[in-house]
């Protein structure tokens, strides 16, 4: 086996002019970047495109191509090449120590890349995020692994099948609510990103909230990203749905001794519900990777909201719209990295302000059309008496549509539900709900 990297990049080259059709096999494991020479990789970027062309890929070939395109390699090289190179049956084996080498040429040159940004007294948060981001790309961007057969396919599709039989798939995530997890198709699926989008005060947050209570309860961890309310705000509404006491006498007023015991026992229960707030006023999709890395075991990433996140770098030469669409792909990606569902908040556009039929529409999303594309799911809320003359108090249930406007993974449609956004309590509609909704709000239930 050959130590040396350039020894084993120089045994590929000698394998690929030795016997061309050993090249769909090198292709399998190496780019040209991941030589280090750059004579190989010319050449090898040259046997690359007379095989794309259909055209035999021999010495003579190479040499006429690498010339072609005035690269600075000799025939007296490629001949050396061919000398110290016993066999094409190899190659393989040489494919991987090249890919092996690259790797590590990579994690030095990412070291000191690092090493000189700290001593340039670069943001710690920021070098955090651009290692952990680079090092998956290091683990991901080799070739290798990237197809599957369709044996090993159906063999990964029938392991998931048992895992579901058996009742321990995690291939989704349940809501928690009944009726919108029937019509996302049992949850929403891991690796997916799903859009919560709504006007603002229609109830995005609270029922953003009650999902990641439920998801805490019942599946695992949650990490709750709020770029729009500190922890005090989000808090009281949590704990306002436990305890029956309204969130703004939670955050403002002196509590009666009733209510102070109430508030124990509601602060009991969410402190056994794994769920991880972040105090970051203002962070990057980066940053948001970062912090979910940091939750052990976490099965649901809430981001409230997306307009808010911070571009990454570069993004000050885009406009908004670019800048989104950015955001919504790397949001998406790291749905798939963590193979978690990631539930995003997006506010509507005033569009739906100017129609008779205010019911929200997928076109009414604000600022890039990318956000739809890449959504798994798109959830839209609807409360008809938000826009009424006269605004309901707070403390009245209020009816509360929820439409799922798109669903790869499942139906769309809508289901019933009712909210009390005093106490940030949201509950399928019952036979009789306003009655029983009045009945639970003045016992402070």
């Amino acid at each position: 086996m050959m130590t040396n990297g350039v020894e084993a990049e120089q045994a590929v080259i000698g394998s690929i002019l030795l016997d061309g059709r050993c090249l769909p096999v090198v292709e399998e494991l190496l780019r040209a970047e991941d030589f280090a020479l750059e004579s190989d990789q010319q050449i090898y970027r040259a046997a690359v495109k007379l095989d794309r062309e259909d055209k035999p890929v021999d010495l003579v070939t190479i040499l006429e191509e690498v010339r072609s395109q005035h690269a600075d390699v000799s025939s007296e090289y490629l001949m050396q090449l061919l000398e110290i190179t016993p066999t094409a049956a190899n190659v393989e084996v040489y494919s991987r120590q090249v890919r092996e080498q690259s790797v590590r040429r990579a994690i030095r040159s990412l070291g000191e890349e690092l090493q000189r940004r700290a001593d340039e007294h670069d943001e710690t948060a920021a070098l955090l995020a651009d290692a952990g981001r680079r090092i998956e790309d290091l683990q991901t961007e080799g070739v290798t692994g990237d197809l599957l057969a369709p044996n090993d396919a159906l063999l990964a599709f029938f392991a998931h099948r048992q895992r579901v039989e058996e009742g321990t798939a995690s291939g989704f995530v349940p809501t928690g609510f009944r009726d919108i997890d029937i019509l996302l198709g049992g949850g929403m699926l891991s690796s997916g990103m799903y859009i919560l989008a709504a006007r603002p005060g229609m109830g995005k947050t609270t029922v953003a909230l009650n999902i990641a209570d439920r998801v805490a309860e019942r599946t695992g961890p949650v990490l709750f990203v709020s770029l729009e309310m500190d922890e005090e705000q989000l808090m009281a509404k949590r704990l306002s749905r436990l305890s029956g006491i309204p969130g703004h006498r939670l955050l403002m007023d002196k509590l009666t001794e009733p209510e102070g015991r109430r508030l124990a026992e509601a602060s009991s229960k969410l402190s056994r519900l794994p769920v991880h707030i972040s105090q970051r006023p203002a962070v990057t999709v980066d940053d948001i990777a970062l912090l979910a890395r940091k939750v052990k075991g976490v099965k649901l990433l809430v981001v409230d909201y997306i307009g808010k996140i911070t571009p990454g770098q570069g993004a000050q030469r885009k406009n908004r719209i670019e800048y989104m669409t950015e955001i919504s792909g790397a949001l998406k990606t790291l749905a798939r990295t963590l193979r978690i569902p990631v539930l995003v908040l997006c506010q509507l556009n005033r569009q739906t302000e100017g129609q008779s039929d205010k019911v929200p529409q997928l076109s009414h999303l604000r600022d890039t059309g990318a956000i739809e594309q890449d959504a798994d799911g798109v959830i839209f809320l609807y409360r008809e008496d938000y826009y009424a003359e006269k605004k309901p108090s707070g403390f009245d249930p209020s009816p509360l549509e929820v439409i799922v406007a798109k669903n790869r993974h499942g139906s769309t449609g809508k289901c019933e539900m009712a909210a009390c956004l005093a106490l940030s309590k949201i509950n399928p509609v019952s036979n009789d709900p306003r009655r029983a909704w009045r009945a639970e709000c003045a016992a402070g239930n």
